[in-house]
């Protein structure tokens, strides 16, 4: 039976164990570019057997909060491949999350002024982060305007380009970010996209644009080191679906032929509880789904998994388990949860902006 600490192939990927360090949003990126601190904190978890990295926004439009890094320019792939690097130096393995934000974002972060972009004209009752003088705040988004039909190839080129931009940077693969609340997930879900054309409505209309991005992305860089990221219940961002079963059954039994290097689910309430009484679901059944239409990419877990639940995971089954605010405090944690050892405490303070305090001054084990 497999352990968390045992190596295990996820499409082109070979890791050394199972332990998967979640995308996780920092905001130490001004001006949407990547830097030395980061490259110091990811090197420093590099014992992950895969590292995600936080959220990164494929194009300016694409971005929803104060200093997170992007993935569209030149500038930006330099400094990606000092990351990338260092990593690989250290012996780790680490994908990008690819990131368009959709609605949750606010005027002063987009181009021009300008509204932010949504399948639909519907706030989201929710907030993003802007960053004045150093200090974060949390402030409500901006009402977003819908997304004319003849805008969306530019989208899904935006993700192409993000790809192979990816590749460039060296990283060993991507994950598209269709959770959360998110552009993608906006798309697919019944509350935020009340489109009539074809990109709305049904279930196969609104799970399009996710299915023509991940088809790009693939073309351009293989299956293999392509991978994504869903939420079929979370109420993170005010994102709801009347029914996310027949959805999700839907979208993993698309991505099945192309041969993904996994499907990354967070289950129930990303960040809070694993269960949602008024809004059940079986992800048993979502993973049965993916196999038995041919899908055969690696199966990830996320959310609250601490050592025993993840061990259970995956003793059960599951191929990986990604761990979030556990990494934040503990760049060693692969080591922590193999000899049961005292783990350090996040500070919450910390988690948005800042520089090395509650980033990468946090020890490992002697």
């Amino acid at each position: 039976m497999p352990t968390l600490f045992d190596p295990v192939r996820a499409g082109d990927l070979s890791l050394p164990n199972r332990i998967v360090m979640a995308p996780l949003t920092r905001n130490r990126a001004p001006g949407a570019l990547p830097n030395a601190l980061m490259a110091t904190y990811y090197r420093q978890r590099a014992s992950a057997g895969l590292i995600i990295t936080e959220a990164t926004a494929i194009s300016h439009q694409g971005q929803g909060y104060a200093d997170v890094p992007g993935l569209w320019s030149d500038a930006q792939v330099a400094a990606w491949k000092t990351i990338t690097d260092g990593v690989h130096a250290a012996g780790g393995r680490i994908v990008v999350q690819l990131w368009h934000v959709g609605r949750v974002s606010h005027v002063d972060l987009q181009p021009g002024g300008g509204a932010p972009v949504a399948p639909s004209a519907i706030a989201a009752k929710t907030k993003t982060v802007l960053i004045k003088d150093g200090v974060p705040s949390f402030v409500e988004t901006s009402m977003p305007r819908a997304l004319d039909i003849a805008e969306l190839p530019g989208i899904v080129a935006d993700y192409r380009r993000a790809a192979r931009n990816a590749i460039a940077a060296g990283f060993d693969g991507v994950e598209v970010h269709a959770a959360n609340g998110y552009l993608l997930d906006q798309f697919l879900k019944t509350g935020s996209n009340h489109r009539s054309d074809a990109y709305g409505g049904s279930i196969a209309n609104r799970a399009r644009l996710l299915l023509e991005v991940m088809r790009a992305v693939t073309e351009e860089i293989g299956g293999g080191r392509t991978a994504l990221r869903l939420s079929p219940v979370t109420p993170a961002n005010d994102v709801v679906d009347a029914e996310p079963q027949p959805l999700f059954g839907h979208v993993v039994r698309a991505l099945a032929p192309l041969g993904l290097a996994y499907v990354h689910i967070i289950e129930g309430s990303t960040g809070g509880p694993r269960e949602l009484p008024d809004r059940p679901f079986d992800y048993a059944g979502l993973k049965a789904a993916y196999r038995a239409s041919g899908g055969q990419g690696a199966w990830m877990v996320n959310n609250g998994y601490d050592s025993a639940l993840a061990s259970q995971a995956v003793a059960d089954g599951a191929d990986l388990v990604a761990f979030g605010k556990l990494f934040i405090a503990n760049p060693d944690l692969p080591r922590r949860l193999r000899e049961g050892a005292q783990m350090n405490v996040p500070e919450r303070a910390t988690f948005y902006g800042g520089l090395e305090k509650g980033y990468t001054d946090y020890p490992a084990l002697p």
